[in-house]
């Protein structure tokens, strides 16, 4: 298990607006938190070197790219062998309808969120992509209806107001500040890119 790295709040606030808006520019994220462009430069790749951030990724639609459907794969792996369990995993990554995989405790082995086109596709899937395997013991499917993003992982002891009604939790997409305008710009959140291609 990994250390946890001291913060404080400048970094903080930092990780809550990047986490809301990676596009941020350092300018734009300094003024947020109340330190100078050239400290919040460093605060962020002391960040980034020291694990805390990991990447930037952009989120994609998946019914947009004409997969409407998810569903979570609960899957039962047997024998429960490391020679059994390393080609499965990196197999599962490879699949293009898998956005998450989850090693569990408890009965099933795995979780596998995935998205599809349909019921015939999901069913395909599952079939030949899991129980046709002869490692694949059980495989259970539950259809996703509606998911949310939740607020900003933050380390334990700034918890906040974390279970009552003050609004957002831990500061939501509400609370960020708009994405910036025009062309190529430096950000905070990453190297450089044009955030009108992101948008």
């Amino acid at each position: 298990m990994a250390d946890s790295v001291a913060l404080d709040a400048v970094d903080l606030g930092i990780l809550r607006l990047l986490q809301n808006d990676a596009r941020m520019t350092y300018r734009e994220l300094a003024a947020a938190v109340g330190v100078a462009p050239s400290t919040c430069v460093d605060r962020v790749r002391r960040l980034r070197r020291g694990g805390v951030i990991l990447g930037h990724t952009l989120r994609l639609d998946p019914a947009r790219l004409g997969r409407p459907l998810e569903a979570l794969l609960s899957v039962q792996v047997r024998p429960h062998r490391r020679e059994v369990i390393g080609p499965f995993v990196e197999r599962v990554r490879r699949y293009p309808e898998a956005r998450a995989l989850f090693h569990l405790s408890g009965p099933d082995d795995y979780l596998v969120h995935v998205a599809v086109a349909g019921p015939a596709e999901l069913q395909r899937l599952v079939v030949e992509g899991f129980t046709a395997r002869r490692e694949v013991a059980r495989v259970e499917t539950r259809l996703v209806f509606r998911q949310w993003s939740c607020g900003p992982l933050l380390p334990p002891d700034d918890i906040g107001e974390p279970y009552g009604d003050a609004g957002t939790p831990g500061g939501g997409s509400e609370g960020a500040p708009p994405a910036p305008e025009g062309g190529d710009r430096r950000v905070a959140g990453g190297s450089r890119q044009d955030s009108r291609a992101v948008r």
